[in-house]
């Protein structure tokens, strides 16, 4: 008896300390939290609530009856949205396979430099900082088929008889769309592989250096995968960017011609603010929420064996 209550008596200032300092982490992140629930979660779980009910605004006599996965099996048998989802995975792997080249090298050449790299990155950057609106509309000045710079270029170095009509072929399209895309976000692809360059130890390379090894065999034996981590990041954060674009091309091609280039964001838009069909238009929006959450997972759990591996290396 006197054994458990002088373990109770040792036991209680450190289960005092715990508490208190769980109740003051929580007192902490409390505010935090409120704030996700209230931005995040709660008009997340109104249009899953949404999905489940037949909401049209063309027809509101009808009102907003419960209807369950009825929403969910008519965008299942929509040939639109199979195309939609394929034109997005197509931009998707397209545009950020490009980036992640063109930022890698980028980001190899700032590391390089040895005079003016403040300018550099400041000057590499100004794509990335201007809008995405102002961007689409840029590229679709160049690509425009009668005073296009593009056409005009092409044609003087005799690549091309006469102009192509880029915005109006459901290939041609493709290329500006995915062009301005690179454009706009490489840099931003190349300033985060810059910071991951920037953790690697240089002796490594100075040592590969000494042993003889060519500068190929040191940025695939050393660079690249020490660079990893930072390629996964990059790779997590354009993706799922390029899931959710929305506003480059509906500026730049309005998913056209037709619906060739038409994204699941932009359906999505189509289906709630042009056809009015809200319980229809937020099981599509549920539907990208899903595969980004999906995409996510997969990735941080790359993210998570990448570290683990790193230390066991280490």
């Amino acid at each position: 008896m006197n054994r458990r209550d002088g373990d109770t008596c040792s036991s209680t200032p450190d289960d005092s300390l715990a508490r208190e300092e769980r109740r003051l982490g929580w007192t902490l992140v409390a505010p935090a939290l409120g704030v996700v629930l209230l931005v995040a979660i709660a008009p997340l779980a109104w249009t899953v609530w949404e999905s489940f009910h037949h909401h049209d605004l063309r027809m509101p006599w009808l009102g907003r009856s419960f209807v369950g996965l009825a929403n969910y099996r008519e965008l299942l048998g929509t040939p639109r949205f199979w195309a939609s989802l394929a034109h997005t995975a197509f931009f998707a792997v397209a545009s950020v396979s490009l980036e992640l080249i063109l930022g890698l090298v980028l980001a190899l050449a700032m590391q390089r430099a040895s005079r003016g790299r403040a300018l550099i990155r400041a000057t590499v950057l100004v794509p990335w900082a201007l809008p995405t609106v102002v961007a689409a509309l840029l590229w679709r000045f160049l690509f425009q088929s009668d005073a296009g710079v593009v056409n005009a270029v092409l044609i003087a170095a005799g690549v091309l008889d006469q102009p192509v009509v880029w915005l109006a072929g459901t290939v041609t399209a493709w290329v500006p769309v995915i062009l301005a895309d690179v454009w706009k976000t490489t840099p931003f692809v190349a300033l985060l592989l810059l910071a991951g360059l920037q953790g690697i130890d240089p002796t490594l390379h100075e040592s590969a250096a000494i042993d003889g090894a060519g500068r190929w065999r040191v940025l695939t034996r050393i660079t690249l995968p020490l660079l990893r981590p930072a390629i996964l990041v990059a790779l997590v954060f354009r993706t799922l960017d390029a899931i959710r674009v929305f506003d480059l091309i509906y500026v730049l091609t309005g998913g056209g011609p037709g619906t060739a280039t038409e994204p699941v964001a932009l359906y999505t838009f189509s289906a709630l603010m042009q056809n009015l069909r809200f319980g229809y238009g937020a099981a599509l929006s549920v539907t990208i929420f899903a595969v980004a959450f999906l995409l996510a997972v997969i990735y941080v759990r790359l993210l998570g064996a990448d570290d683990g591996r790193g230390g066991s290396t280490t």
